[in-house]
């Protein structure tokens, strides 16, 4: 034990209390604050009062979010040449300053690699080439297929039910692929991608279901200039607003199988390492929304005056600054453990990684929320930051699985577990 001969103030940064970062850490996450304040605050609020297709017009401030991002170079390849611990701890930080800044932003900016990481993890150097340059998405969810796209075990459906194939399906045939129907208006990216990384039921020759009635899927990466694609109006949306989402339509489009990444065997398994290495990216995002709100309360509590004094005067207003100061530590402190755990396990879930996001989001609405209600009458007003940020976190509730289908998931996978014995010792 260290004893120290004064009473000082607690060691605090960006990232609250953190142990001393390293100096690469500082160089980081002081670039990464820079950009989120300077460039994702600004350009976000900007796009939130945009109408969608204004957002994505060829002349939209959108486009310059991505290009400045790019000049930060810390894509994936980064992070891979760090031993796995230290990549871990410096995506923590890089993921909630991007959210300090804006989540809708911070979700783009990393959906739109999503392809071609994909790609690198399979080694094709095809497809990679295919993705270099463009602007990606992550096309999962379908207008009759939301939290159904989730389901990954037969126990999870009713018995006897055939199961939700969707509205998107492909035909797989020799050397080449079919696609028809259409992704869900929700897609990430969906209104401006340029190459899409498709998750969708697939007729092998045997038909869209298995035996146990749950679908046969494919996994492939799927470029949107092609004949046969098209695309609806862009989403029009309470909360992040700056993160283009939209419908995308395939009628007959025909790709080589080769663009394939998973098929029937192997789609599963896939599925939940994307999904798992996915979900990681709300957690941190959402942690730094909470920082962020947490922030504008601080701040305005030492500005704001009721009952002939400033908010921090009050007793209340300090228990309340408390709650929502702990509440961001604990979202931290899970976002963390959750990308650990995503990262470096040599079994990882997405039912697992998808109670990260479930704590972080809703810690943070909490935090929001209380923030929202300090501000007052304020809070309403597009004029206060809190206004957006209350919007732009209701919609994490549901973003990347509903929370409580997410939990309801969770618990089947115990019962898995405990039937293989964990708990019984």
């Amino acid at each position: 034990m260290e004893l120290k001969t004064e009473l000082s103030l607690p060691a605090a940064g960006l990232t609250g209390f953190e142990p001393p970062l390293t100096e690469l850490e500082v160089s980081v996450q002081e670039t990464v604050h820079r950009f989120a304040r300077d460039v994702l605050r600004p350009i976000g609020r900007e796009l939130d009062r945009m109408s969608p297709e204004d957002a994505i017009a060829p002349d939209s401030p959108y486009y310059t979010v991505l290009a400045k991002a790019a000049e930060l170079g810390m894509d994936p390849s980064f992070f891979e040449e760090l031993e796995p611990e230290v990549a871990v701890r410096l995506e923590s930080i890089v993921g909630e300053e991007l959210g300090w800044g804006d989540p809708g932003l911070a979700v783009s900016m990393s959906v739109a690699g999503f392809p071609m990481m994909m790609a690198q993890a399979a080694g094709n150097q095809e497809l990679i080439d295919l993705c270099t340059g463009k602007i990606g998405c992550w096309m999962l969810t379908q207008p009759d297929r939301g939290s159904d796209v989730g389901t990954m075990y037969a126990d999870e459906w009713p018995a006897g039910a055939p199961g939700n194939k969707g509205n998107l399906t492909a035909v797989v045939s020799g050397d080449e692929i079919v696609i028809d129907g259409q992704c869900a208006a929700w897609v990430s990216n969906g209104a401006v991608a340029q190459v899409a990384l498709c998750y969708i039921a697939a007729d092998y020759g045997n038909g869209y279901l298995r035996d146990d009635q749950i679908p046969n899927g494919l996994a492939a990466i799927v470029p949107l200039d092609l004949p046969g694609v098209s695309r609806g109006a862009p989403l029009d949306k309470a909360g992040q607003r700056p993160l283009p989402q939209g419908e995308v339509y395939f009628d007959n489009v025909r790709i080589p199988r080769r663009f394939a990444i998973a098929e029937q065997d192997g789609y599963y398994g896939n599925l939940s390492s994307a999904w798992s290495y996915g979900g990681t990216l709300m957690c941190q995002v959402f942690t730094g929304v909470a920082r962020s709100a947490f922030e504008l309360a601080l701040a305005y509590a030492h500005e704001r005056k009721q009952g002939g004094v400033k908010l921090i005067e009050h007793q209340l207003t300090r228990y309340r600054l408390g709650e929502m100061g702990r509440r961001v530590e604990m979202a931290r402190a899970m976002a963390r453990r959750s990308l650990a755990y995503a990262r470096t396990s040599p079994q990882t879930h997405a039912y697992v990684t998808a109670q990260g996001k479930v704590n972080v989001t809703e810690q943070a609405m909490k935090v929001v929320r209380e923030s929202f209600q300090m501000f007052g009458g304020n809070a309403t007003s597009r004029e206060y930051p809190i206004e957006k940020i209350f919007r732009d976190t209701c919609s994490a509730l549901i973003e990347d699985g509903e929370n409580y289908v997410l939990s309801l998931r969770m618990g089947g996978l115990l019962s898995q577990l405990y039937e293989t014995g964990w708990t019984q010792n």
